[in-house]
Parts: structure tokens; sequence; C-alpha cells
């Protein structure tokens, strides 16, 4: 039996002054997450009726690949220009 599909929907909320930094970077933090191995999708798109939401949505083949992924990212450009940025996600199986 194979592991489970590792699914993440949720958004973060980009406060308005940091929205140009966030949006020049995530082309890049897209691009690098979808070439890691395990990466079925991966969508962030902006929201156009809540000023500074980024909707966000992941596939990963098995929690290996998500845990590989969450340890890329802790050591990321991405990661240090949304540090401190609300995250709300929530994470299912399936």
């Amino acid at each position: 039996m194979s592991e489970s599909k590792v699914f993440l929907t949720g958004h973060i909320d980009v406060p308005i002054d940091r929205l140009e930094q966030v949006r020049a970077a995530l082309p890049k933090h897209i691009a690098l997450t979808r070439a890691e191995p395990g990466c079925l999708s991966f969508e962030v798109t902006e929201d156009v009726e809540t000023p500074g939401r980024f909707n966000v949505n992941e596939v990963f083949r098995d929690q290996a690949s998500f845990d590989a992924h969450q340890e890329r990212t802790q050591n990321s450009d991405w990661f240090r220009i949304t540090q401190g940025i609300p995250r709300t996600y929530q994470i299912t199986k399936g």
C-alpha cells in the first residue's frame, strides 16, 4: 500500500508594506517548489477580494516529499522574506 498524498490548503496574509517584496520573490519560490521530487501541484495565487491575501494549494506525493519541501523552505530566500507573515493552513492526507 502506498503512502497517502499530503494536501495543504490555506492562505497567507501579507502586510501591504511587504507586498512588493513578496510578489517579487514568489515566482522563484513557485519554480523551486514545483521542481522538487514529489511535488504534484503547487499554486499560490493572489486573492482578488482580500488585499494582501495569497491563496495556497499544495499536493505532495507523500509525507517524506512534504517534509523535504518544508526543510528546503526553512533555508530559502522565501522563508526570510515571508518570516513573521501570518499563515492559515490546513494539512490533510488522502
